[in-house]
């Protein structure tokens, strides 16, 4: 895929760079952020964004602020045609609508220009304000993922599946 830069109402979607890695492993490390986020150092981090084949990773900005992360991968078969997203936003911008708009703008991206007919996001089960926040965007539940995470705790823990098609996009 070619460099995104995309614009939404509050955010702003970019590339990220070697240089952006110690301030989202900063986001990454707060309490709110690192329970669903655990174990990252700079060196997993690196090899997670900017190392991992097929994986495109877009910094999340606020008026010139790094305050998140966009991750996503694309399957391209065309029987296929989807993608899959993971987000983190920094805690102090939690509630206020800035992921939800990151998400509006990536998904109606990943519909409209890319080609994909769905759109599928995993959070933990626990993560309530993330599956409220996905909801909102028009993510619709499909099922438990059991078992699917290694936590924090070093223990297993279900994940749900959600996913969105093109007019389901809100």
């Amino acid at each position: 895929m070619p460099p995104l830069l995309l614009h939404g109402d509050r955010v702003t979607l970019r590339p990220l760079g070697e240089s952006d890695l110690p301030r989202l492993l900063g986001i990454l490390l707060e309490p709110g952020v690192s329970e669903w986020w655990p174990d990252y150092t700079l060196s997993r981090l690196r090899a997670d964004t900017l190392e991992s084949a097929g994986v495109t990773s877009l910094v999340i900005e606020l008026d010139g602020e790094t305050i998140g992360l966009v991750m996503l991968t694309e399957e391209t078969d065309p029987h296929y045609e989807s993608a899959g997203i993971d987000i983190a936003i920094d805690a102090m911008h939690l509630d206020r609508g800035r992921g939800t708009d990151a998400l509006r703008m990536l998904a109606g991206h990943l519909f409209d220009v890319r080609g994909h007919h769905r759109l599928t996001i995993d959070p933990a089960v626990a993560n309530h304000r993330a599956i409220a926040a996905y909801g909102k965007v028009g993510f619709s539940s499909v099922g438990i993922m059991r078992e699917y995470e290694l936590g924090p705790d070093h223990t297993w823990h279900d994940n749900l599946l959600m996913d969105m098609l093109p007019n389901d996009l809100r």
